[in-house]
């Protein structure tokens, strides 16, 4: 029987560099359990997405691992080629949204015997104009926090990192006009933050994405927070989100194939906790069942 052939993508960085110690153990899972292994260390950004788009048609099947920005861009690059191969995830990030609502095991060599055994879920994926997105895209509150803490802050405090940042931020927030146009509704109001996601947890925070989530159903949930006057207003925004209350009097959410934002000036997005850019017009789309995305046996069961 051929021996199938595995691309494996690592970012040395994410997370506290705990690939380093872990490497060799995955590697002898991996070639156990019959797969041939291509070791490919990212050595700059957008590194995973140039080599996946011009290599993954050599591979039976691309591994990743780091955090939930190089699985965007191992699956970026996915996207932007002509083939589609199943996508293994080893998450080794300071949060990993996107891999705990997968419910891959946060244990790196248990993450890497499901990718032996090859259990493909077919997922979403989203555009943002001419780029592409996980889980998430952004703007507003907070937002820059993901991609403004440093990489060795986030690597020694991990989650603790965003929280600290983001506290330093809570009294200078900035809010924005904005139109929406999605389910054949205009909406225009000003409002502080804005997601579109396919998750069930953002920033480490379960519950503030909405209720009955699929990450297969071709529907995003968009949450939108209005400006509050006051720190009142604030208080009770930040409780309805944490009790996951997200029809409120300052927050509105839908679930919605498709989604246009304009404003007057450009906003700074954030896409899968990366910079996503800063734009006047963007047009999400959601991509039903794009990519293969392998996880353990239990969660594939449960969903389909």
């Amino acid at each position: 029987m051929r021996r199938k052939k595995v691309l494996f993508i690592v970012n040395p960085r994410s997370g506290k560099g705990q690939i380093r110690n872990a490497l060799l153990d995955i590697a002898d899972i991996f070639i156990k359990g019959g797969l041939d292994v291509t070791l490919y260390v990212t050595q700059k950004p957008q590194d995973a997405s140039r080599v996946v788009e011009k290599r993954a048609a050599k591979f039976d099947l691309v591994a990743c691992s780091g955090g939930d920005g190089t699985l965007d861009e191992v699956v970026t690059g996915m996207m932007n080629s002509e083939i589609r191969r199943p996508i293994g995830y080893i998450p080794a990030g300071s949060t990993n949204d996107f891999a705990n609502s997968l419910q891959i095991p946060k244990r790196m060599t248990d993450a890497a015997q499901c990718i032996v055994e090859n259990n493909a879920y077919p997922c979403d994926v989203g555009s943002f104009n001419s780029d592409y997105f996980v889980y998430i895209a952004a703007f507003g509150m907070f937002t820059e926090v993901s991609y403004q803490t440093n990489q060795d802050v986030k690597n020694v405090l991990g989650h603790l990192a965003y929280v600290l940042e983001g506290a330093k931020r809570i009294f200078n927030v900035k809010s924005y006009e904005v139109e929406i146009e999605l389910n054949g509704e205009k909406i225009r109001d000003e409002f502080i933050y804005g997601m579109i996601t396919n998750s069930e947890s953002v920033g480490g925070f379960r519950s503030i994405t909405g209720k009955n989530i699929r990450l297969d159903d071709g529907l995003f949930e968009v949450t939108m927070i209005k400006t509050p006057r006051n720190a009142i207003e604030l208080q009770e925004i930040i409780t309805s989100l944490l009790r996951g209350e997200m029809d409120s009097n300052y927050i509105i959410s839908y679930k919605t194939r498709q989604v246009a934002i304009r404003s007057e000036i450009a906003i700074p997005w954030t896409l899968d906790g990366e910079y996503g850019g800063d734009h006047k017009e963007v047009e999400i789309c959601c991509h039903q069942k794009a990519v293969d995305i392998i996880v353990n046996h239990q969660f594939g069961e449960s969903e389909i």
